[in-house]
Parts: structure tokens; C-alpha cells; sequence
């Protein structure tokens, strides 16, 4: 019994590092954190356009681990370091650039708006989230979700949003892609 006992409290001690190197590495990735984007930095149309062209790749664009910048030929297509279709993406920020921005992820695909209520009526408020599904331009290539609160007594509850709403978001994301596109393929 006490062999036993001292042969756990040895695998205990070679496998302890093991356990924590992964967890303090997690801990120290998770450290790098993101700046919160407030409401007020969208007060303007260019102000848009500028956080847009920084996700979109354009101007200085996104650099990781040492891209290449040289190589500015080609377009948005493959090699503009998104890892989602680069006309999709683009479209994306351009359809839904009346809402604020909450946070995007070119690498994984996702854009999330904050919530947004049209001055028209105050009393109801929509923010939504899409998701770029890959790197090719396809009609299934985007997917939007649309979410709708009212306002009753002083609290926001969800309300139902029609289908159609979504289904027309993506496919005025896909027409200006394919505006993109032919922009790109004209030059």
C-alpha cells in the first residue's frame, strides 16, 4: 500500500508540470486581450469607412506572424490574409455598417453588431451577427441572424424577427460581393 501510494505521489510530481505549462501558456495567451469599440467611434460615415478598410485587409491591413505586404497584386482573393472569402467579407462590413460594430473576426469568419435603434422607433432595437462560411464565393456562403427587442415598461424583452429579414441581409451581402468581384476583375 505504501509502494503504491508513493509511486502516485511520484507520477503526481512528473505529471504536475505537464498539466500546468499548457494552462499558463492558455493563461498568458488569453492576456493579450482587445480593445472594447465604443459607440461613439461611429459617428461618421468616413470614421466607418477607416475601421472598415483596417478589418477589409486594405491600407495597412492585417499583419500576422510576418506576412508578406510586398505581394499587393492579386486583389481580395486568396492570398489577402483573411481566412474567409475576401468579397464576402468586405460585403458583409458594408451591409451591415449601419449598425455599430461590436466585434470581427476575419480569421474565423464572424461579425458581431451591437444593438442599434432606429430613430424612427425608439422603442424597438435590432443588432445581428453574421457568419462567413468559407473561403469560396458561394450563395450559402454567408449566414445572418437578426435579433429584435422591445421595450415594455422600462426593460428590453426579445421579440420575433421575421425570416425574411435575415434571408434579405444575405442576399444584399451576396450582391455586393459579386459588385466586389467585378470591381476587382475590371481593373
Amino acid at each position: 500500500m505504501a509502494a503504491m501510494l508513493k509511486h502516485r505521489a511520484r507520477a503526481a510530481l512528473i505529471l504536475r508540470p505537464l498539466v500546468a505549462a499548457p494552462l499558463m501558456l492558455l493563461a498568458l495567451a488569453a492576456c493579450g486581450g482587445g480593445r472594447i469599440v465604443e459607440n461613439d467611434e461611429y459617428n461618421t460615415d468616413s470614421r466607418r469607412a477607416r475601421v472598415a478598410g483596417r478589418l477589409s485587409g486594405e491600407q495597412d491591413g492585417l499583419l500576422i506572424m510576418g506576412t508578406d505586404r510586398s505581394n499587393r497584386g492579386g486583389g481580395a482573393g486568396a492570398e489577402s490574409g483573411l481566412g474567409v472569402n475576401a468579397y464576402l467579407w468586405r460585403a458583409t462590413l458594408d451591409t451591415l455598417s449601419f449598425l455599430p460594430l461590436s466585434s470581427a473576426d476575419p480569421f474565423g469568419g464572424v461579425i458581431i453588431t451591437d444593438w442599434y435603434s432606429p430613430p424612427a422607433t425608439p422603442g424597438e432595437r435590432f443588432r445581428a451577427t453574421a457568419y462567413i462560411m468559407g473561403r469560396q464565393l458561394r450563395s450559402d456562403g454567408v449566414r445572418i441572424s437578426v435579433f429584435r427587442q422591445e421595450n415594455r415598461n422600462g426593460t428590453w424583452a426579445d421579440a420575433p424577427v421575421a425570416q425574411a429579414t435575415a434571408t434579405d441581409l444575405e442576399n444584399q451581402v451576396l450582391t455586393r460581393a459579386r459588385e466586389l468581384r467585378s470591381q476587382t476583375a475590371a481593373r
